[in-house]
Parts: structure tokens; C-alpha cells; sequence
């Protein structure tokens, strides 16, 4: 593959091998230290090879450089004297929420206090034969190829599932006439692909498995976007080992994670998602073709809350005085990318006691909705699919928990607590049946970059190569991320084409968009394609998916739309500074937020406002009540219009709205008045303790 990597700002690559095996499951077993600010422990790839999945691929004379075994050097590195948890000392006594690990005839052989200084003694090996030979073995063995950054990886070896008490279930063959590494690989085999009805089954020897003794390390070797694992020997995918644990630990500077302080000045720390998606949280499959669920265990001081984007409402389980475990687990495919953990002294939110006639209530599926259930067979991979249950599809408002710091807990009794039941009720009368059974709101810091994730799809890689290696375009670029361009884009795309085609002919097609497609991963032709085909000719207008994509998605900026208020306030800027006797005032009607944003959008093409008409544009609307994204365009205009009676409006978005405050920065320096570059300076200065590291690099260059 021909391409040419500028990792250090733009493109960000994507090595895993996908098109040779897959990972099916990760079981991660984790320790979270807010002292050296570190996530350690382990994690079980559970793979299956391509032989099983593989479709007929194109022929092509490109490869991708990274794809030869030989262009890894596999080196015996340091000892590292960090205890690391033993996946073996947790497998009696883990509680877990849905089911449970029975551990039948085990003993309980961790230590009391749950510290694992004898390495030796605790992992079972020596040493002396640590990790990864020297010598050079050419490319005559498979090589599993993980993205992985920003992690220091200690020790990956083979996982002898055979070990587990009752996996027999799993295997076909007599043990004695196949070799133990074909019995084992057999037994992944079997477990990953498992009916979507025995789920709970499933995640019960996924858990087992992950639990099982090491039988033969192997050799592994990092670089700056990648971890490359090889077995001696096992030549093909089919013979590389299915289940494989990688001991290791994140790093306080990894870009996954951000250690930070809540809004009550405690420690807490989540993932950020961009630029580098999770591959600095746990070695992974970052294409988006690499479909996967998982189950975590998360241990932390009892003072602090573990909450992450599982299925199931964990609740802490005391394993030793002063720490507690959380277990999280998903059941339905997703991208590495949409796993999240957020850690912290976080309280949950408690609705007060209020009568029944205060709940919203199930109410019959309408008939446009209910055309939509239990029909026909899904089109995603086998899970358990919420939407062949007919219970799950009349569920307005799914279970949901509230969790911010303490210093919001009241105002998040009195005003958010009371919009999430409305607010789920709204998504499924619009969109149908809840994919998830359950919801956690959490009330993240200021600084948490808010403008999405980097999430690669099919529109944004360079060439695939045959081993599934590619790039994502210009994906490392630090100012990429804060761009709200292209999010304002789609929005008012999908208002653009509410408006044209009709509400009812639009929110029909959105529910059988959502049923036909849910599971699957998407791109935008897919949906445009869809929404064409499924509404009358008479109702096209002349769109077209080429049409489309020209004025929407391959244009700068927002296509021009009709905005009334747009050309009233452009006439009372132009008009005098006193009115005339007898001239009427202009009449102002109320707008929706996203209303306002498209009227600030306009207005801030205009050359000149004057103090005058800002002033009354503030007033008329209350900008500063607004949401954020409302208030993020009011500054620009305070800005680009030296609308210093507001600088302190700008000053406030910068501190409290760090995220997107990032744009504003720029326009700040940009404009060289000195009073705004002091400005912007100042709140950096107050603000850059508190920002995540993207952030704080992308301000420094802009202002220094």
C-alpha cells in the first residue's frame, strides 16, 4: 500500500490485521490508580481466523508495508518490576450482576490485601524467559497485529481454556486424537459462536476462559502505533492461538484517558475518544469491520464510582477494605472506538418520590411504528436483539441512572432528572424500538472534549490492504477534532430534508431506516440511497444522492437556507440609530435553539454589525441563557465584531465550555487586536491545568 504517514499530525493509522482474524471478545481485568495515574491489569482476545469469515477479495498488486513479518525485530525488553494482577486470583469470588461465575472446587489463592509483589510467584512464570526471544525468525510464522499506543505491554501469552471445569461442552473432538493447540483453538471456536439465546451462557465461560492459567507465552513487539504478536511455529491464522491474554498498563500521558478534576475539585478520569480512539486504553481492532463485545472488571479506592457503557446497572462489590469492583458487560457488537469508562467521587442522582400519575406510562405502539416489530429476520450479526422482543419495542422509557458531582447534584434533581423521561420517550416515538435496555447520564468535567470521536469508517481510510491495514485521513490532525463545521452540517441536512419531504413521510422513513439498519454499521450513501427509494417520485423534488452529497457533504460551509429572521435583523442594522416617528418596531419571533444557531450562522457573514444591533439581538433572545452551541456562535460574533461590552461573556465560555471553546482561540488571535489577544491569553492560562492535552496543544500553537 502506498501511502505516506505524517503520525505526528496527520494521518492516524489502522494496523490491525482484520482480514486474518477477528477478535470476537475482550475480557478486561483492570486496576485503576489515581496516584501514578495508571489503568493496569489484563486483557483476553478471544479471535476467530479469517478462514471463518473471509469474503472473496480483489486482487491487488498493493500491500501494505506493514504487513511483512519481517518488518518487525521481536527483542527481549526489560523486566518490569510493576505488580500486575493475576488473572487467576479473582476466579472464585467475582460477583457479577447478571450471572455468575460458579468457580466449583477452586480456592480463593489471592492474597488478603490483594498485593502481587513476588512476580514470579504470581504470574507463574521466571523471569528470565520473560516476553520475547532475540533471534530472527524470519516470516515463516502468522503474525497477530493489534493497533496499540501509549501502552507498555509486559507479557502476552496463550490461554489454556481447555483448563476451565465443563468446557468439554465446547469440543468436537476426542481429546486424545487431536493436539491440545487445535483443542483449544476448537473451543473458542465453539464458544464464539454460540446461539444469541444462550448469551448468558456465553459471557459466563467468556468470563471462565479469561480466568484460566497461561500456557506458553508469546513473542510480541510494539512500535508507536501497533503490537505484534507471534507464536513459534503456528504458521497460518487457523493455527495461531484463539484466545490470548496481554498483560500491561496505560500510561498518565496516553491519549485515551484524561486525569482530571470534576466540578467539585475530585479526581476523576474517562475516555476522551479522539483523536486515538481507546488503542492507548487496551490493545485492539480499530477498523470499523472488527465488531466486538466485551465484559470488564474495573477495581478502584470504594470512594469512587466505575461507570461504563455496559448493558447491565453494576453495583460495587467490596473485595478487600477500601477497594470495590465494578463488572460491565455488552452483548452486542460493536466498534472498539464506542467502549467508554469514566471514573470518579461521582454521586448518583435520585428522583424524589413522586406518584404514578407523574411517570410516563407504556402506551400502545402506534401502527406506524408497530410495522416495524418482530418481522422478518435482522441483518446484523446474531446478538440479542431488543427489537424481536415485543416487550422491548412498547418500552417508551428505558431504565436510566444519573450520576454527577456533588456540587450539581440539586440541579440535576431539579432539571435533568425530570427531561430524560421525556427526552427517551421522544427518541422512541420518533426512531422506535431502545437498541440499549439501559441508560447512565453522567455530568462530565468542563473539559471534556465533546465534539465526538475518531471514530474511522469506510469514507475516511485511505486503501485497505489485504490484511485489513489502513489510514485514516488526515485523523491525527490536533484542530480536525474541534471543527463543528461538519456536525452543524448533518444536523441541518437532516432538518433540510424534514422540511422538504414532510414530517410524516420523513419520520416514517427514520423508523424503517433505524429497524432495517440497527446492529450494522452504515455510511451516509446507505441512508440517502434508503430515504430516495423509500418516498414517491413526486416527493424527490429533483434530490438525488449525487445532488446531495455536492451541496451538502463536498461543499464548504452550510447550504444557504430560507431564514426570515435572517433579513430582518440585516435591515435593522442598516437602518439609522434613531427611528423615525411613526416607524414601527420590528417584530421578532420566538426560535428554537437550533433556529438561533442557523440565524448566528448567517449573521456572522455579515461585514459589519453595530454595537446597536448586537445589543438588541442579545436582548431579544437571551443569548446568554442559551445552550452552548447558541452561545459558542454569540461569541464569535462578540468577537469578530470588537463587541467589548460582551468580552466578559467570552471570558465565561472559555472557562466553562473549554471544549468548544477551542474555535474561539483562534478567531481571538486571529484578528490581531491586542485586547483580544490578551484576552485569550489570560483565560488559557487560567484554563490549561484543566484541559486534556489535545486541547492544551492545539491553544499553545495558536497563541505562543
Amino acid at each position: 500500500m502506498d501511502i505516506t504517514l505524517d503520525p505526528s499530525r496527520d494521518d492516524l493509522p489502522l494496523l490491525a490485521n482484520t482480514s486474518h482474524m477477528l477478535v470476537r471478545h475482550y475480557a478486561l481485568d483492570l486496576d485503576v490508580d489515581f496516584e501514578s495515574q495508571v489503568i493496569e491489569g489484563t486483557i483476553v482476545l478471544f479471535l476467530e481466523d479469517g478462514n471463518r469469515f473471509k469474503k472473496p477479495s480483489h486482487s491487488s498488486t498493493e500491500t501494505c508495508p506493514l504487513e511483512s513479518n519481517e518488518a518487525f525485530n521481536f527483542r527481549m525488553p526489560e523486566p518490569c518490576p510493576v505488580p500486575v494482577t493475576n488473572a487467576r486470583t479473582f476466579s472464585s469470588k467475582m460477583a457479577y450482576n447478571d450471572f455468575t461465575i460458579c468457580g466449583k472446587g477452586e480456592k480463593d489463592t489471592s492474597d488478603k490485601d490483594g498485593n502481587h509483589d513476588n512476580w514470579e510467584q504470581a504470574s507463574g512464570i521466571s523471569s528470565s524467559k520473560y516476553c520475547c526471544d532475540t533471534g530472527d525468525h524470519g516470516s515463516e510464522d502468522f503474525l497477530l497485529v493489534l493497533d496499540c499506543c501509549d501502552l507498555s505491554v509486559l507479557k502476552v501469552e496463550e490461554v489454556d481454556v481447555a483448563a476451565v471445569p465443563g468446557i468439554e461442552k465446547f469440543t468436537r473432538s476426542p481429546r486424545l486424537t487431536v493436539g491440545s493447540e487445535v483443542l483449544r483453538n476448537e473451543i473458542i471456536q465453539e464458544l464464539v459462536t454460540m446461539p444469541a439465546d444462550r448469551w448468558r451462557e456465553q459471557l459466563d465461560y467468556y468470563a471462565r476462559c479469561s480466568q484460566a492459567p497461561g500456557c506458553g507465552e508469546l513473542f510480541f513487539d510494539t512500535d508507536t502505533w501497533s503490537l505484534q504478536i507471534r507464536k513459534k511455529g503456528a504458521q497460518t491464522a487457523t493455527d495461531f492461538p484463539h484466545a490470548v491474554r496481554i498483560w500491561y498498563k496505560t500510561k498518565p500521558e496516553g491519549r485515551s484517558v484524561t486525569w482530571t478534576s470534576d466540578q467539585s475539585g475530585r479526581p476523576c478520569v474517562y475516555t476522551i475518544g479522539s483523536p486515538i480512539n481507546n488503542r492507548a486504553l487496551f490493545p485492539c481492532q480499530e477498523p470499523p469491520v472488527a465488531m466486538s463485545t466485551w465484559q470488564a472488571t474495573v477495581r478502584a479506592a470504594a470512594s469512587f464510582v466505575v461507570l461504563m457503557s455496559g448493558e447491565n446497572s453494576a453495583k460495587p462489590t467490596q473485595i478487600r477494605e477500601g477497594c470495590s469492583s465494578w463488572h460491565y458487560y455488552v452483548t452486542m457488537p460493536m466498534p472498539a472506538s464506542t467502549f467508554t469508562v469514566a471514573v470518579g467521587c461521582w454521586t448518583e442522582v435520585m428522583p424524589e418520590p413522586c406518584s404514578s400519575d407523574d411517570r410516563p406510562s407504556e402506551r400502545p405502539v402506534p401502527s406506524s411504528q408497530a410495522d416495524f416489530r418482530c418481522v422478518g429476520v435482522c441483518g446484523h450479526m446474531e446478538y440479542p436483539c431488543r427489537f424481536q422482543n415485543a416487550t422491548a419495542t412498547t418500552q417508551e422509557v428505558i431504565p436510566h441512572r444519573v450520576f454527577a458531582p456533588v456540587c450539581l447534584k440539586d440541579a440535576c434533581q431539579e432539571t435533568l432528572l425530570r427531561l430524560i423521561p421525556s427526552c427517551l420517550s421522544a427518541a422512541h416515538s420518533v426512531l422506535g424500538t431502545h437498541p440499549f435496555s439501559r441508560l447512565d447520564v453522567l455530568v462530565v468535567p468542563a473539559n471534556f472534549p465533546s465534539l465526538g470521536m475518531a471514530r474511522p469508517s469506510k469514507e475516511k481510510t485511505g486503501h485497505v490492504s489485504e490484511s485489513g491495514a489502513s489510514v485514516i485521513k488526515h485523523g491525527l490532525n490536533p484542530e480536525k477534532i474541534f471543527m463543528q463545521v461538519h456536525y452543524l452540517k448533518g444536523y441541518f441536512l437532516l432538518r433540510f430534508l424534514a422540511k422538504r419531504l414532510g414530517d410524516e413521510t420523513y419520520f416514517s422513513f427514520l423508523r424503517k431506516f433505524v429497524y432495517t439498519f440497527h446492529g450494522q454499521l452504515i455510511l451516509s450513501q446507505d441512508f440517502l440511497q434508503m430515504l430516495l427509494e423509500s418516498i414517491p417520485e413526486e416527493k424527490r423534488l429533483g434530490l438525488s444522492v449525487e445532488s446531495i452529497f455536492q451541496d451538502w457533504l463536498e461543499s464548504s460551509g452550510i447550504p444557504q437556507q430560507t431564514c426570515g429572521a435572517v433579513s430582518k435583523w440585516i435591515q435593522v442594522n442598516r437602518r439609522p440609530r434613531k427611528r423615525k416617528r411613526g416607524e414601527r418596531a420590528v417584530v421578532f419571533e420566538k426560535l428554537l435553539p437550533d433556529q438561533l444557531v442557523l440565524l448566528l450562522e448567517r449573521l456572522l457573514e455579515q461585514q459589519t454589525l453595530s454595537p446597536r444591533t448586537l445589543r438588541s439581538l442579545h436582548r431579544t433572545y437571551r443569548l446568554q441563557e442559551q445552550d452552548a452551541e447558541v452561545r459558542h456562535r454569540w461569541c464569535e460574533l462578540i468577537v469578530r465584531h470588537k463587541f467589548t461590552a460582551a468580552y466578559g461573556q467570552v471570558e465565561r465560555f472559555l472557562q466553562e465550555d473549554q471544549a468548544m471553546g477551542i474555535y474561539l482561540y483562534g478567531e481571538l488571535m486571529v484578528s490581531e487586536d491586542a485586547r483580544q489577544q490578551q484576552l485569550a491569553r489570560r483565560c488559557f492560562e487560567l484554563a490549561r491545568g484543566r484541559m486534556d492535552k489535545s486541547s492544551a496543544e492545539v491553544v499553545a500553537e495558536m497563541l505562543f
